[in-house]
């Protein structure tokens, strides 16, 4: 075990950004051109970095395995982006942002990373109108802002129900004005499938060309990886079916750490399991819980009534109705975090008042928001004495200006009116906070290979606040990456181009044909799918909402054997020379194999609870996360051995100089 060296900056907490950029190295204008740098991934993160390196100077190739940047995951996300510009004049400012954040990863984060995203949020958003991004508007003009989980201000700028769309179609334009300049050479419909490491750096990678098959080698002098999260080790989850963690897992392979793997996000607000044909789960967004009430019937007689269909929910009276969340956490009620507000669900729905067939969703109500809205309205438009049905005519429309997608796409999926009938939600995988360690730079343990994104583990600690996925996203790629990168590539101007005929890549290459050629060989019986199937069981039940040490120990064992059962009788048809997403989809089960059987070790080895990781022997008598800091106030980081069940734990300490290290409280 080693403590790892995360380059803070010295100086005060808000000077260390601008003092570490006034004093890095740099590299000028025309030696930028002799510069070559990969990235892969076209996400937010991604998108953003290849955009802003290009603009600089840097000769970019990005890739991406969609047929389109556009069609990253980052499109899927919803409720917004945080920025703390204060724009509704309640308090908000940079420090508050910085705690919130702290607060809200339950002091599993570091100061300096997370204050300087709090800083270069407000540059954010100014970049993204300044790109035509079409945020929701005040009456006065003013950019709006809505509230998320575990804030008591306003600081989330949207559009609509489809902020990530829009952010993502800012980023590809900017990208694309770089592609048509020659600056960024994109690679759609390839794959990342090995890192070469040169003399200890990162110079390069070997990619599939995911329609002819065939291998390519890409050299450069640094390489990115924006490659997004892990959530779909657990096969359901809210990700995209191709999301994977194969970019980040063979980098660690090569010697990149892995930190905090255990550290998944559950989101409270998902459309519920219907049953085992389903592939992926659908994310109703958390800033739904703005205005929609979270509860369950208070009778249990009332929600077996409920989950049989012999009772309809809005015949279940006020007084009959437990919105639990408001009556646990006054404070914040329904904006509570994300793992606060997954774990009450799963109490109360535990305790046996869950309101569909399995017993497995809670009600997310919007009746008196449309309520509400309604006799507002009537106000402005000088209706007096308006009728109830008035009063909900016109409260619908404006929650339908604020949330009609939204509800669209759950009518859809679900078949069922969410502005007559209550919403079921329930907790799903969502987002990983773990992901590959990086210093205060964004670079890996290996020199020269970045991580930015959610592919990092770098800024939410054990639990992300909504609407900072895309704030630390487009902060890494538009304010911090093009900068720190510099710092490494300074040494690299004299370098010339890094040949493709060495023996590293020649091994690199190898390695992944031997893999294809073991899969396209083997004529076992069980389907990729299968196998993916069978982990996401494993990964739920032990792994999932709560783990405990029994069940943590099963999980190493039982992923240690379907492993060597994958291996041996996984079956994958098709040819390798050309279009084949079984192979591709074999590819990345297999490392998520390994990264299952590594976040297991993580939790076992982490026994306490704190944000997303709740372990059922560390709880107080109300049921919440109990954190120990005197033992395990630091960050796990694992060094590849060859064998996930043998990882070397290396640890870096976490130092709080701003903010009291105290249990968090929303009550």
């Amino acid at each position: 075990m080693s403590q790892l060296n995360s380059k803070i900056p010295e100086g005060p907490l808000d000077k260390k950004w601008t003092n570490h950029k006034n004093n890095i190295n740099l590299v000028n204008p025309a030696n930028k051109r002799l510069i070559d740098v990969i990235v892969i991934g076209t996400g937010l993160a991604g998108g953003s970095a290849a955009a802003s390196l290009a603009e600089m100077g840097y000769n970019v190739k990005a890739f991406c395995f969609q047929d389109s940047p556009r069609r990253a995951h980052s499109i899927a996300a919803q409720g917004g982006i945080n920025a703390a510009k204060n724009y509704q004049n309640d308090g908000d400012s940079t420090y508050r942002l910085f705690y919130d954040t702290i607060k809200g990863g339950d002091y599993r984060s570091r100061e300096a990373n997370v204050y300087r995203l709090a800083e270069v949020s407000a540059n954010i958003i100014d970049q993204c109108v300044a790109q035509g991004v079409p945020f929701a508007r005040e009456y006065g003009g003013l950019l709006d802002n809505r509230s998320f989980g575990g804030v008591q201000v306003s600081r989330t700028f949207y559009a609509k129900g489809q902020t990530g769309q829009q952010l993502l179609l800012g980023a590809y334009s900017a990208m694309s004005r770089q592609i048509g300049k020659g600056k960024i050479k994109m690679y759609n419909r390839h794959e990342m499938q090995e890192l070469v490491v040169v003399d200890g750096k990162a110079r390069g990678i070997i990619a599939r060309d995911l329609v002819t098959g065939e291998l390519e080698r890409h050299s450069a002098h640094a390489v990115v990886i924006a490659s997004g999260g892990y959530g779909n080790v657990f096969f359901l989850s809210t990700n995209a079916m191709g999301s994977n963690v194969t970019a980040a897992w063979k980098i660690h392979r090569k010697g990149a750490y892995f930190a905090n793997p255990c550290f998944t996000q559950i989101h409270p607000t998902c459309i519920p399991v219907s049953g085992d044909h389903q592939s992926k789960l659908t994310l109703m967004s958390e800033s739904l819980r703005n205005d929609g009430r979270i509860w369950v019937p208070k009778k249990q007689e009332d929600a077996e009534a409920v989950r049989a269909g012999t009772l309809k929910p809005t015949q279940i009276s006020e007084e009959d109705r437990d919105y639990y969340l408001e009556r646990r956490y006054p404070a914040f009620g329904n904006l509570v975090p994300r793992d606060v507000a997954s774990r009450a669900a799963k109490e109360r729905c535990d305790a046996g008042f869950g309101v569909n067939k399995t017993g497995e969703a809670v009600f997310l109500d919007f009746s008196s928001a449309i309520e509400r809205y309604g006799r507002e309205k009537a106000n402005v438009e000088g209706i007096e004495n308006p009728s109830k049905d008035k009063v909900m005519a016109l409260g619908k429309a404006v929650v339908e200006a604020k949330y009609g997608n939204l509800f669209q796409m759950y009518e859809k999926i679900v078949d069922d009116n969410p502005y007559e009938t209550p919403m079921m939600i329930y907790p799903a995988v969502h987002y990983t906070m773990g992901g590959v360690w990086v210093d205060y730079n964004l670079m890996t343990t290996i020199q020269g290979c970045y991580a930015i994104g959610e592919a990092n583990f770098s800024d939410h600690g054990a639990n992300r606040l909504g609407a900072s996925a895309l704030m630390q996203g487009l902060a890494d790629g538009y304010f911090v990456l093009p900068y720190t990168i510099g710092d490494y590539l300074a040494d690299d101007i004299r370098t010339g181009a890094i040949s493709t005929d060495s023996p590293e890549f020649d091994e690199a290459e190898k390695l992944v044909k031997d893999r294809i050629d073991h899969f396209m060989n083997n004529n076992g019986s069980k389907t990729v799918d299968h196998f993916h199937k069978r982990l996401g069981k494993i990964m739920w039940n032990q792994v999932g909402m709560a783990r405990n040490e029994q069940g943590l120990k099963q999980a190493i064992e039982e992923i240690r054997t379907l492993r060597d059962e994958f291996w041996k009788d996984v079956r994958v048809p098709g040819s390798p020379d050309g279009l084949n997403p079984e192979l591709e989809k074999a590819g990345r089960v297999a490392d998520f194999l390994e990264l299952g059987e590594l976040m297991a070790l993580d939790a076992l080895e982490r026994s306490e609870s704190c944000g997303g990781h709740f372990r059922e022997e560390a709880q107080t008598e109300e049921g919440e996360a109990l954190r120990n800091d005197e033992d395990f106030t630091f960050v796990s980081a694992w060094e590849y051995t060859g064998d996930p069940g043998k990882a070397n734990l290396h640890k870096e300490d976490l130092v709080f100089d701003n903010v009291e290290l105290k249990t968090r409280s929303y009550k």
